[in-house]
């Protein structure tokens, strides 16, 4: 079996603590064929510049990818090393994801919606005394609008909010009322060649899932799904390719018999 970790972050994300090449290392120690560097880039806030909470994005970004180019060359033959970026909110401000995009010539891009409009990152949340119906039904409804954004590869841990809504009450949401609106995402997916990331780090966390879990994956396939990636979201090193192997299992019991990693933004296809 060949692993290959999709979604990971370096120290040039705000949240996460070791170095790209101190992640490139864990992953070889680990047996990993590949790994992607995609680290935060929330594309409104890269307006604030130096002034934003998160740092600047205008430094960030670039030294990510240089440090992943760096990567890449010094452990060619042991390791691919792919220059990616996760892109928070493209659909909020489109001259800032213009911008973004501009950073460097990537490999990979994750999509991801980690806060709606005017409203905090789900992280941030406090969810006593809310509707968490409403709230979803306005998640899944913007990340359909950002699974028809036309420059990524992969969307990015679709049920994203579970992490932190499941954690702060104890109840899992019932997404069965949500149905018409994840399968309207996947329809997306499916009509523009896009993939759907297994983001493997609920597994560690109170979900004890993947993001999305078993079930939505094969419904996935079951509408005619292509592309699957499969990534740790891995912020620190001890993470890196840590439930890769899970991941593949839920690939291939919901029915897939590969999963991609993207070079250049075309897929590569590895058997299951």
């Amino acid at each position: 079996m060949i692993f290959c970790d999709s979604h990971t972050h370096s120290d040039n994300s705000f949240d996460a603590k070791n170095t790209v090449d101190e992640m490139c290392r864990a992953a070889i120690e680990r047996g990993l064929s590949a790994i992607a560097v995609t680290d935060h880039c929330e594309a409104p806030f890269i307006r604030f510049g130096a002034d934003c909470e998160f740092g600047s994005f205008d430094e960030q970004i670039p030294k990510s990818f240089a440090d992943a180019t760096l990567a890449r060359d010094k452990y060619q033959g042991q390791l691919k090393v792919l220059r990616g970026m996760e892109l928070g909110e493209p659909m909020h401000d489109l001259s800032c994801t213009e911008k973004a995009l501009s950073y460097g010539d990537f490999d990979f891009i994750l999509a991801s919606v980690h806060g709606l409009r005017n409203m905090l990152d789900f992280y941030y949340m406090n969810y006593s005394g809310i509707n968490i119906d409403d709230l979803l039904k306005r998640y899944f409804d913007e990340v359909c609008e950002t699974a028809a954004f036309p420059h990524y590869d992969s969307l990015a841990h679709l049920t994203y909010p579970l992490r932190y809504i499941i954690a702060g009450t104890g109840k899992t949401p019932d997404l069965d009322k949500h149905a018409d609106s994840i399968d309207a995402i996947f329809k997306i997916l499916i009509k523009n060649k896009k993939a759907l990331e297994i983001n493997v780090s609920g597994l560690f966390k109170e979900m004890q899932t993947t993001l999305p879990d078993e079930a939505l994956v094969r419904r996935f396939r079951e509408h005619g799904g292509e592309y699957i990636t499969i990534g740790t979201d891995a912020h620190s090193a001890d993470m890196v390719g840590k439930g890769i192997a899970q991941g593949i299992e839920v690939a291939r019991r919901a029915g897939f018999t590969q999963y991609a990693i993207y070079e250049n933004h075309q897929p590569i296809m590895i058997d299951i």
